[in-house]
């Protein structure tokens, strides 16, 4: 139990316990919600690793080997459900996902070709801006096992991993925890 502040003026105490968000995380995992598919074309021009087999020989040659130049989709979905633990400054959760890889060919038929599993450790701070409540994201940890018919090399992809979601996964969590405000 965690004694109320008493307060001389007006305010506004928002109080989130680990039941209400260990179950909301239930729930939207049992619902299938915390599922993605990425294709190539999703991703900008100017990203540095395409989801193309090109691309991935860096990770699995025999990938470009088989399928020269071929398209992939990366399908990206919760293992199970994210674990989430409350503290008076932050909220932290484990997130345990997995990004299975697929090869597109000109017919549209889908080839597996690797599977990583991905554990991620990641802290939310809320934060006030201007009479607007928000969160900012800070990934503390991430691990990744690969598996499958074209076995990347999974520390390169790890390091890789780890460096698209430092400089693209948390400033995007971040830019849809606390939009800016409208002019």
């Amino acid at each position: 139990p965690t004694p109320l502040p008493t307060a001389h003026e007006p305010m506004l105490l928002l109080t989130v316990t680990e039941f209400v968000a260990n179950s909301a995380a239930f729930t939207y995992f049992t619902a299938g919600a915390l599922r993605r598919n990425i294709s190539s074309s999703m991703l900008p021009r100017r990203f540095p690793l395409q989801l193309k087999t090109k691309s991935m020989g860096v990770f699995a040659p025999q990938l470009q080997e088989r399928y020269p130049d071929q398209p992939m989709e990366l399908h990206l979905s919760a293992r199970q459900q994210p674990l989430l633990s409350c503290h008076p400054d932050a909220l932290h959760g484990t997130l345990f996902g997995s990004a299975e890889a697929f090869v597109v060919l000109p017919n549209t038929t889908r080839i597996p070709a690797f599977l990583l599993n991905i554990d991620a450790n990641v802290t939310g701070k809320p934060t006030i801006t201007r009479n607007r409540l928000g969160a900012s994201v800070h990934l503390t940890d991430c691990v990744v096992r690969g598996s499958g018919a074209a076995y990347p090399q999974v520390k390169r992809l790890e390091t890789l991993l780890k460096f698209g979601l430092w400089l693209f996964g948390v400033p995007w969590a971040n830019s849809e925890c606390c939009p800016h405000p409208r002019p």
